[in-house]
C-alpha cells in the first residue's frame, strides 16, 4: 500500500513539473489571414467579398462544402483560384479546376503569393496539367523548384543576337526559313494542314542536339495528344520532352494559364544556361479562352469581342523567349507558337497580332497541301527575320539562292499556264524548280539530318539532278542518303563537324553524287 502511494505521488510531481515547463516555454503566435466569402459563382468565375487587400493575380484558396452539385458527400481538399478583377467592393476570380462544388457563402482565403508551378529535371518525360500535376499515372512530380507562371521578360541588356541554329530536320525550313536558338517563329495556316506535324518533327529532331523540349497543348483533343505522346515515346523524344496538357474538356481558366505554365517550366532550364524549344499549340484557342474569361468577368469587349488587352496577352508570353548573353548564363528559349487561320485569312485580328510579335512566320498554304506538296510551306509568304545568321556556313552556301529560285518557279509556273512559248533559260528554271519542289516534299515523322540536307541541296544547285526525271527525284534522294551512309560517311562527318564546305570537300561530294548516279539505271 505504501509503495502505491509513493508511486502515485512521484507520478503526480512529474506531471506537475511537465506542465510547469510547458507553461514556461509556451509562446503565442498570431497569423494574420484575409478571409472572404463567395457571393456569386458560375461558369468557372467567382465573385468574392471581404478580401479587399488581395493583389492582382494572387492565388486564392476555396473551401467547397460539397464536391459537386450532384454529390452531397463532403469535399476532400480545397480548390484554387486566381484573382483577376479588383473591383471597388468585390473581387472577380477564375477557378483553377472543378468549380461545381463551390457555392455561395463558401470561405475563401488569400495565400499572399502568385501562382507557381513545379519545375526541374523531374518534369522531363512527363505529361502534366497547367498546375504541374501529373496526368500520365507515373507518380508524383519530383520538383527541384517552383517558378511563377507570370514573370517579366528578360531585358534588352541581358540578351544577345540569335545566331545558333535550331535544326528542325525539315528541309524547306532549315534551308529557306531558318530558325535560331532564342527566336520566336510563328507556324500559321488553316486547320488540318500540318501545323502540329511541323512542331512535332522539330521536337523529334532535337535528339542528341542538347535541347530540352516542352509541348503545350491548348484546347486539343486528348485522344490526339495521347497519339502524339505515343509517337514521341516511340521515337525516343520523351527522354527530353515535357507535355503540358490543357484539354478541350478542361475549364477556360486552365487553357488560359497553360502557355504561361509551360514557359515557367522552360525558364528553369534557361536560368541553368540550357537551351529549350517550346511549342504553343495553339494560341488561337488560348485567345478564345481568354475572351470567354474576360466576358464572364464583364470586362468591356473590343474587336471580335476580344478584350482590349488581348495583344498584351500574347506579347508578355512570347517576349519571354530569348537568347541570353554568356554573362547571364547563355541559355535560350525558342518559341514555336501556332495560330489557326480561317480560310487562309492572315489579316484577321489574332493572326496579325501574333505576326507582329514574332520574328517571322511559316505559312502553310491549303492549295499546296491538297496538291500533295507536304509540308505545304509557302516560301513566298513565309519569312525568318533572323535570316541566314542562324544557319551554318555550309547550309548558307547551298541554300543561298534556293529561296529566290523557289519563288521564281511559282511565278513562272503560273505564267506558263497560258501556254506561251518559252525560251531555253525559262525552261531550265522551270525544270530546276520542279526538282526543288520534289526535294522539299517530306513525310511526317521523318526528319533529315543537316549533313544529308546539305548533300542533296548541293546536288541540286550544281545541276547534278537536272537529268534525273522529276518522278524519280524522291527515290534518287532516298538512295543518295543510303549510298552516302555506306561510302561517304567521312564526308558527312566532316560536314557535321566543320559546318563549312572547303573546295576539297565539295569535290568529294561531287564525286560521291556522280558515283551514285553511275550506279543507277534510269
Amino acid at each position: 500500500m505504501t509503495f502505491n502511494l509513493i508511486f502515485m505521488s512521484t507520478t503526480k510531481d512529474f506531471i506537475v513539473e511537465q506542465l510547469k515547463e510547458q507553461i514556461t516555454n509556451f509562446k503565442t503566435s498570431l497569423k494574420e489571414q484575409t478571409v472572404g466569402r463567395v457571393i456569386e459563382i458560375g461558369d468557372g468565375i467567382a465573385r468574392i467579398e471581404g478580401i479587399s487587400e488581395v493583389m492582382m493575380s494572387e492565388m486564392l484558396e476555396f473551401f467547397p462544402s460539397v464536391k459537386a452539385a450532384e454529390d452531397k458527400k463532403a469535399a476532400s481538399g480545397s480548390v484554387y483560384g486566381l484573382a483577376l478583377n479588383l473591383e471597388e467592393d468585390r473581387v472577380g476570380a477564375i477557378i483553377l479546376g472543378d468549380y461545381l462544388g463551390i457555392k455561395q457563402g463558401d470561405e475563401v482565403k488569400c495565400l499572399n503569393k502568385i501562382l507557381q508551378v513545379p519545375t526541374g529535371n523531374g518534369i522531363i518525360g512527363r505529361v502534366v496539367n497547367p498546375l504541374g500535376e501529373p496526368l500520365d499515372g507515373k507518380g508524383e512530380i519530383q520538383a527541384d523548384k517552383f517558378y511563377p507562371v507570370e514573370k517579366i521578360a528578360p531585358g534588352v541588356i541581358t540578351r544577345e543576337s540569335v545566331r545558333q541554329s535550331v535544326q528542325t530536320g525539315i528541309k524547306v525550313i532549315d534551308a529557306i526559313i531558318p530558325i535560331g536558338r532564342g527566336q520566336r517563329e510563328l507556324i500559321i495556316g488553316d486547320r488540318q494542314i500540318g501545323k502540329s506535324a511541323i512542331a512535332i518533327d522539330a521536337i523529334i529532331n532535337q535528339k542528341d542536339q542538347n535541347m530540352k523540349c516542352i509541348y503545350v497543348a491548348i484546347g486539343q483533343k486528348e485522344s490526339k495528344v495521347a497519339g502524339l505522346v505515343a509517337k514521341l515515346e516511340q521515337s525516343g523524344a520523351m527522354d527530353y520532352t515535357t507535355v503540358v496538357l490543357a484539354g478541350a474538356s478542361d475549364p477556360a481558366s486552365l487553357l488560359y494559364i497553360a502557355p504561361y505554365a509551360g514557359c515557367a517550366m522552360a525558364e528553369y532550364f534557361l536560368d541553368k544556361g540550357e537551351d529549350v524549344l517550346i511549342v504553343y499549340d495553339d494560341l488561337s484557342k488560348h485567345a478564345v479562352a481568354y475572351r470567354e474569361i474576360s466576358l464572364l468577368l464583364k470586362r468591356p469587349p473590343g474587336r471580335e469581342a476580344y478584350p482590349g488587352d488581348v495583344f498584351y496577352l500574347h506579347s508578355r508570353l512570347l517576349e519571354r523567349a530569348c537568347k541570353l548573353s554568356q554573362e547571364f548564363g547563355g541559355g535560350s528559349i525558342t518559341a514555336l507558337p501556332i495560330i489557326e487561320t480561317q480560310a487562309g485569312d492572315m489579316s484577321a485580328y489574332i493572326p496579325t497580332n501574333v505576326i507582329s510579335i514574332t520574328d517571322g512566320q511559316i505559312y502553310l498554304m491549303p492549295e499546296l497541301f491538297y496538291q500533295g506538296s507536304r509540308p505545304a510551306v509557302d516560301v513566298g509568304l513565309s519569312v525568318s527575320r533572323v535570316g541566314s545568321s542562324a544557319q551554318t556556313k555550309a547550309m548558307k552556301k547551298v541554300a543561298g539562292k534556293m529561296k529566290l529560285e523557289a519563288a521564281q518557279f511559282r511565278e513562272l509556273a503560273a505564267f506558263t499556264q497560258f501556254g506561251s512559248e518559252l525560251d531555253k533559260d525559262t525552261k531550265a528554271k522551270l525544270e530546276r524548280g520542279k526538282r526543288l519542289q520534289e526535294i522539299f516534299k517530306q513525310g511526317q515523322y521523318s526528319p533529315v539530318c543537316a549533313a544529308n540536307q546539305i548533300l542533296v541541296f548541293f546536288a541540286l544547285i550544281n545541276g547534278l539532278v537536272d537529268d534525273v526525271p522529276v518522278e524519280k527525284i524522291s527515290d534518287f534522294e532516298t538512295g543518295l542518303y543510303k549510298y552516302a551512309a555506306m561510302f561517304g560517311a567521312k564526308a558527312l562527318k566532316e560536314i557535321t563537324d566543320k559546318k563549312d564546305l572547303s573546295e576539297k570537300l565539295e569535290a568529294e561530294m561531287k564525286g560521291l553524287i556522280q558515283d551514285y548516279k553511275n550506279s543507277l539505271d534510269y
